[in-house]
């Protein structure tokens, strides 16, 4: 009996399901299981004129986002995980959330889906194994991993997969827990339905999981989005994006350029998780290891992300939005009028009073649809980076863009990126948390040590990426935003390859490099000289808050912070304190 095998043996005999399916991922296979989620409710058809393939689930009302305070990560030290992150001991965890299992999946089947992150053959491909008793869940793996037989075959005989259990259970959040195993590299979830707590490849394993895994084997497991940017004279170059969920990432990634006429094309290698590694070059590289998106649907239109729209079209499935009675999907910031008469992501006929699709809305799909997909999205070698930018979305203090001075600082700047709050996570909307590299929620150790381990990465980069902050959300005095945002977001872009290469000019401020006047290429934009000078500024009184609430966020790592960071701190300080005007 293979490894693989012993473990579901295992499983089964304690969680006691009626039947045990190995999944192998054919579309015969795909049609069986959608038609079975059909019959029992568990997924509805959308209309098939409109969305060919397309699908309707709805979540449970208490069950609509990835619930942070109840996911925990299991070390044996409760140093190892950190003070941002929930820990629970391995015995703890035994005792409390283990005899939530024991036959949770009576009466019902367990589906066994072997998966990839990552392409096959690749270095950075890794296997997993998730067992769950939701076809909700078999059916977005499908799509968000390279499932079924071709990770069966990869994995073999061999033990080194990370296992996955998942059980819907009775939905209570009294018995809800998501539980990370780092050391043991393996995956508890129970109680939950929604996406980010039970597809378990996602920021679980690609995430949580992987970002030890990187630790211990020299690489990182980033919530970072990859795309290429073609310049005029052909020249490609690759950026990472790190933003907060809701935060415009998918719609960065999947950016059509304005400017395309010109020569500068945008072309998406992945919206939500990059894998770096270091090359044998001294470059690093990244790859996309999920092949799908689980995207934000509330805001998305032709408008804002034609690529997005045109990628859920069909074989897509929808969870929580609303639905016309002809089952036109629709959500708020949809394009064309509001149908008149629409059903709720509650299932009840909607009377206007608050939003008619959750705010938190997805859409699934496969990234083969995407109509931006970069020829090299599944290059196993990756892609080589030549910019990576942290961003978070603040109304004020960040500039439009600025090039930290160098890679510990820019370290610094993404270890103190904060970002108002979204309802992607449970937590008031808009009140501003740290969010370093925008892993809070994700990385599955201690993260002073997750800052050590990335200022040690450029012992192993001799030609490393620039790195620089980002914020398309700052406004005036009224509350409106001075930045269009959206595709125009290029034009900072540019700016940033341009630094790259050595080309662009900048003044130096405080807080990194801003672009020179001139430099920023604004053809064609509507956009006030004072806005532009608001948006490149530095409030010196309002970085002496943010530098102030920094040094209260580092104390909470203790003598753990790498010392580095305090330094990079103290001299943001003492540039402030010596510059005028800026």
């Amino acid at each position: 009996m293979k490894p693989v095998e012993r473990w579901v043996e295992e499983i089964a005999g304690e969680t006691k399901p009626d039947r045990v399916v190995y999944c192998d991922g054919s579309e015969a296979e795909n049609e069986r299981f959608i038609k079975q989620a059909l019959d029992d409710g568990t997924l509805s058809l959308l209309d098939q004129k409109q969305h060919p393939g397309c699908t309707l689930h709805r979540t449970h009302q208490n069950d609509v986002a990835r619930t942070e305070h109840l996911t925990f990560i299991s070390s044996k030290k409760q140093e190892d995980a950190g003070p941002t992150n929930n820990w629970m001991s391995p015995a703890d965890a035994r005792a409390r959330v283990w005899p939530l299992f024991r036959g949770v999946m009576k009466g019902r089947t367990m589906y066994v889906v072997p998966y990839l992150l990552g392409p096959a053959g690749s270095p950075f491909c890794r296997i997993g194994v998730e067992v769950t008793d939701s076809l909700y869940v078999v059916a977005n793996m499908r799509i968000m991993t390279r499932m079924g037989q071709a990770a069966l075959d990869e994995l073999g005989s061999r033990e080194d997969f990370v296992p996955g259990i998942h059980s819907t259970g009775d939905l209570s959040p009294d018995r809800r827990f998501i539980m990370h195993f780092p050391e043991e590299r393996s995956i508890w979830s129970v109680g939950s339905g929604y996406g980010g707590n039970v597809l378990l490849g996602k920021k679980c394993f690609a995430l949580r999981i992987a970002s030890a895994m990187g630790r211990d084997e020299g690489w990182l497991a980033e919530h970072m989005l990859i795309l290429e940017l073609t310049l005029p004279d052909g020249d490609v170059h690759y950026v990472a994006a790190a933003f907060p969920s809701a935060c415009g990432k998918t719609n960065l990634a999947m950016m059509v350029s304005p400017l395309e006429h010109l020569g500068y094309k945008v072309r998406t290698v992945g919206d939500d998780i990059a894998w770096l590694r270091p090359g044998s070059d001294g470059r690093l590289w990244a790859v996309n290891p999920e092949s799908g998106f689980f995207g934000v649907l509330p805001g998305t239109s032709a408008a804002t992300n034609p690529n997005a729209v045109e990628t859920f079209r069909k074989n897509a499935i929808l969870t929580n939005v609303a639905v016309t009675p002809e089952g036109v999907p629709w959500w708020e910031g949809k394009d064309g009028a509001r149908p008149p008469v629409l059903t709720d992501w509650k299932g009840s006929p909607w009377n206007g009073e608050g939003p008619a699709a959750h705010p938190n809305s997805r859409f699934t799909a496969s990234a083969r649809q995407c109509p931006s997909m970069s020829p090299r999205w599944e290059d196993p070698q990756g892609v080589p980076l030549s910019v990576i930018v942290f961003g978070g979305r603040r109304a004020s203090v960040l500039p439009l863009v600025a090039q930290a001075f160098d890679w510990e600082n820019g370290v610094f700047a993404g270890a103190t990126i904060g970002s108002e709050m979204t309802v992607a996570a449970f937590g008031k909307v808009g009140t501003v948390r740290r969010d370093p590299m925008a892993m809070l929620p994700f990385c599955g150790y201690n993260m002073a040590d997750y800052f050590g381990h990335w200022l040690r990465m450029k012992d192993r980069l001799s030609r490393p990426p620039l790195m620089f902050r980002a914020n398309w959300f700052r406004r005036d005095a009224d509350g409106r935003y001075l930045w269009p945002g959206f595709g125009q977001n290029i034009r900072a872009l540019i700016w940033m390859v341009e630094r790259f290469q050595g080309k662009a000019e900048a003044r130096e401020t405080p807080v990194g490099f801003v672009p020179a006047p001139k430099s920023l290429n604004l053809d064609g934009l509507d956009i006030r000289d004072d806005a532009l000078e608001t948006l490149l500024s530095v409030d010196h009184d309002a970085w002496r808050h943010e530098t102030a609430d920094i040094r209260l966020f580092f104390q909470k790592f203790g003598d753990r912070l790498p010392p580095e960071l305090n330094r990079q701190l103290d001299e943001t300080e003492r540039r402030l304190d010596r510059s005028e005007g800026f």
